[in-house]
Formats: C-alpha cells, sequence, structure tokens
C-alpha cells in the first residue's frame, strides 16, 4: 500500500523542463479542503503552442495498479492544446490569480525560460462533485509535457486522496 506524497521527474537529461521541488499538505489530501502548495521549477526553454500533455492516471487496487480512462476531461487524458484550455480557463487579457500574480508566474503561453518558484501557497479545493472511480484511495499520476514530438517535460506523482 503506496501511501504519501510524493514525486520525481521523469524525463531524460535533455528535457528543458525540471522540477526542482514539490511539496504539498495535507497529506493525505481532502476535498473539500485547502491545500497549501510549494513548487519550484526550471525552465530551459520557451514553451509555446501546441503544448501537449498526456496524462497516465492510476488508482491503487490492492497491490495492482488500474489505469483509469478519460471522462469528462478527468483521468488517462490527452490534452492537445494545453494552451486553448489555459485560456478558457482563464482569458487572455486577464490577470493571473493569485498567487500566480504575485509570485510572476505565467498562466498563459508562451511560457518563457527561466526559474519560476512558488513559496508555500494555500489553494481552496472546493467540493466538487468527483466521478465515482476518483475515490479514497492511492494515486500515481505521470504526466509528459510535449511540442511537435519533443518532449519538454516528465514528471510522476503519487497522493492519497479522501474526502
Amino acid at each position: 500500500q503506496v501511501g504519501g506524497f510524493a514525486w520525481e521527474n521523469c524525463g531524460d537529461k535533455t528535457d528543458p523542463v525540471v522540477v526542482q521541488s514539490l511539496s504539498v499538505a495535507p497529506d493525505p489530501i481532502s476535498i473539500p479542503g485547502s491545500l497549501r502548495v510549494s513548487a519550484a521549477v526550471n525552465n530551459g526553454k520557451t514553451m509555446a503552442a501546441p503544448l501537449k500533455a498526456v496524462l497516465l492516471v492510476e488508482k491503487a487496487l490492492g497491490d495492482l495498479w488500474i489505469q483509469l480512462p478519460c471522462i469528462d476531461q478527468l483521468g488517462s487524458c490527452t490534452y492537445n492544446d494545453v494552451c486553448s484550455i489555459l485560456d478558457e480557463l482563464i482569458p487572455p487579457g486577464t490577470t493571473c490569480p493569485e498567487p500566480l500574480l504575485t509570485y510572476g508566474i505565467p498562466c498563459h503561453c508562451p511560457f518563457k525560460a527561466g526559474s519560476y518558484s512558488l513559496p508555500p501557497s494555500d489553494f481552496d479545493l472546493p467540493d466538487v462533485e468527483l466521478p465515482s472511480w476518483m475515490t479514497n484511495g492511492n494515486y500515481r499520476v505521470r504526466a509528459v509535457v510535449s511540442n511537435g514530438g519533443e518532449e519538454l517535460a516528465c514528471v510522476k506523482l503519487a497522493f492519497s486522496l479522501h474526502s
């Protein structure tokens, strides 16, 4: 039984985007609840559209890891244009939400090369209606971001969820 939050970079050494630190509290994550996140990312290359993100989401079932399907844009999904999704969530021309604004972290493409860091910051997790398969338990996620077939970043996460 894998419990607790963990992360690692899974790309090769040539990936331009590298997560240097990432912490999440509390553990397990509560929905609804408050989530405290801190992170530092080094981006060695400006990332522009089209940015593709491929997620592999798995849930522990005893000793087995079961791949969760992509349902309503949640789960093991491929997002072919992350930039346009961001534009839908935060219309271009509007300021980035806090705490991104305060710390100069962009929320639209292109993402300029540079180092970005988020000190410990609190986010409210609303009481959203999660799909029935996203119940309490242990999860792991592998996210690969690419542009035109070139891998830019790969990160693996593990976490526990309880409602």
